[in-house]
């Protein structure tokens, strides 16, 4: 066996499915590997495509997903898409192929310090410069990238090194490791706040849905009648539907949550990461008494500076803590959260006259109905991401995908396509037209993959999140006005389904129709 063999037959131990990526000439001795093995190849539009259905595969399975690409351009391109996945802390491998090593001393074409490049934007990443060090390098890249919390590493292999002759045998694959049980002074110290508290309150982050914490999460809270509020990445970690759920931190009048929790006179935050909301928004005098439940010590940040920390692994730090809270004989006030979550699901569930122009807020009631409780929406960055994270109801985790780390546009079409693939519930992409156009050409790979979701896309014509903040900073805008194709006959030129509703009875049937077929189809709501 060569190198790239090695390395292939490393990722078959890994349990690796798909690679996702774009060949080029010096990944050739990888991509033959990977013909002849059990693993899938995707060929993509672009690499940053690829990286995003690498980056969405890691969240919906907790297995690494693995993008490809060669050496420089290549490599550059997949940057955007591990960037999202390692500050979203989804776990991925991204491969790259590079020039012979007899050439990387010089300049040469097309030859890049990818590897200096990748180090800001991953967890671990290292260049195979010599076969004996294959089999440790997969090893430790997929290690690495799925243990708490997760997130993206590299792998660069040269051509040359590739081809050689290899003596070593991939390694096999380890159960993963898992963080400890929680200390119990830290627990008693919580059960101690817990019993003194008058207005407690849960704030659920993304770790609450990545480390399938939510069976626990929603015990505890249900056991002490807590409210819960969740991040844009922690929705559905308790059900929308629940009568403690009061949506996310911005849901109803987008303060009213983030308000609820300023009076709240202890925050227990499940999972929560500084890097997806600032904790200034519901903290500002950095005076709130906080519980930090999660897989790592909190960042050092003055508005988010914890009286106890539990370090542990989430589930069975929220299991134990309710275990040693269950002495407590406190009956906490529940009308203040009870009028709050009245008033928020009526913010969300506004009514609309037949002749009202379509708005996002006003779709997302129409599309909730067209989805089961357990099919998955992709969201897009944009205006639309505000309003599906603050008003879509969520009722299982990873059943709503926001990115909201790096935040990057472009991911719904690719992550729609790599949702499809790993779920056997149906799946929505939605977004705006300026994302939508950034990953379009993913609907080409789609179709030839088989796949069979629906594309939700928001035509205003302009960035519009920019032109709000702009205008709310300035009375003004400028730059954000684009001008779009005509998008039916776009989606229709890929050979899908294309709807474009003129009013909400014609949306109904279009999105009941296009989430009930199973097949690759877009629904295109025009917005003024």
């Amino acid at each position: 066996m060569n190198t790239a063999e090695v390395l292939v037959a490393g990722m078959e131990q890994e349990g690796v499915e798909h690679v996702f990526g774009i060949p080029g000439e010096e990944t050739e001795a990888l991509l033959f590997a990977l013909r002849d093995s059990e693993i899938t190849f995707v060929p993509t539009r672009h690499e940053q495509g690829a990286a995003f259905m690498a980056d969405v595969w890691g969240r919906l399975t907790g297995d690494a997903g693995v993008c490809l690409s060669t050496l420089g351009p290549g490599a550059t391109n997949l940057l955007t898409g591990v960037a999202d996945a390692n500050l979203d802390k989804a776990p991925l491998v991204a491969i790259t192929g590079q020039g012979g090593l007899e050439r990387l001393h010089k300049e040469s074409h097309q030859a890049l310090d990818v590897v200096d490049m990748f180090d800001p934007v991953t967890k671990w990443n290292a260049q195979i410069s010599d076969p004996a060090i294959v089999h440790e390098s997969v090893r430790k890249a997929f290690k690495v990238a799925e243990y708490e919390k997760p997130g993206a590493t590299h792998l660069e292999l040269p051509e040359d090194v590739a081809y050689e002759d290899c003596d070593v045998r991939p390694m096999a694959a380890r159960e993963r490791v898992r963080r400890p049980e929680p200390d119990v002074p830290s627990l008693d110290r919580v059960r101690e706040l817990l019993a003194d508290a008058d207005r407690p309150i849960v704030v659920a982050g993304n770790g609450a849905v990545r480390t399938d914490a939510s069976a626990e999460l929603r015990s505890f809270v249900e056991t002490y009648d807590l409210p819960v509020a969740a991040t844009y990445m922690g929705k559905g970690a308790v059900s929308d539907d629940s009568e403690h759920s009061l949506l996310t931190l911005d849901s109803g009048d987008h303060e009213e949550a983030s308000d609820a929790i300023e009076s709240a006179d202890l925050v227990i935050a499940v999972g929560y990461d500084v890097a997806e909301h600032d904790p200034a928004d519901w903290n500002p005098e950095g005076e709130t008494t906080v519980v930090h439940v999660d897989s790592e010590p909190a960042e050092v940040y003055e508005r988010y500076n914890p009286t106890v920390e539990v370090v542990s692994d989430i589930a069975a730090a929220v299991r134990e803590l309710a275990a040693a809270c269950d002495d407590i004989d406190a009956e906490f006030e529940t009308d203040w959260y009870d009028d709050l979550r009245e008033h928020v699901l009526e913010d969300v569930t506004a009514d609309r006259e037949p002749d009202d122009p379509f708005t996002v807020r006003g779709v997302l009631p129409v599309l909730r109905e067209a989805m089961a409780r357990e099919d998955v929406l992709i969201s897009d960055v944009g205006s639309h991401k505000l309003a599906i994270a603050q008003n879509f109801p969520t009722y299982e985790p990873n059943t709503c995908i926001v990115s909201n780390g790096l935040a990057s546009m472009g991911i719904s079409v690719p992550g729609g396509l790599a949702a499809d693939l790993a779920v056997e519930a149906n799946v929505v992409a939605a977004t705006g037209d300026g994302g939508f156009m950034m990953n379009a050409a993913e609907i080409e790979t789609a179709t030839r993959l088989g796949c069979g979701f629906t594309i939700l896309l928001f035509n205003d014509a302009e960035y519009q999140l920019i032109t709000e903040e702009q205008v709310e900073h300035r009375g003004e805008h400028f730059g954000t006005e684009i001008a779009n194709p005509d998008f039916q006959t776009f989606a229709e030129s890929f050979g899908i389904e294309a709807y474009r509703p003129g009013d909400w009875d014609e949306l109904e049937t279009a999105l009941d129709e296009a989430v009930g077929s199973h097949e690759m189809s877009l629904v295109e709501v025009a917005l003024e």
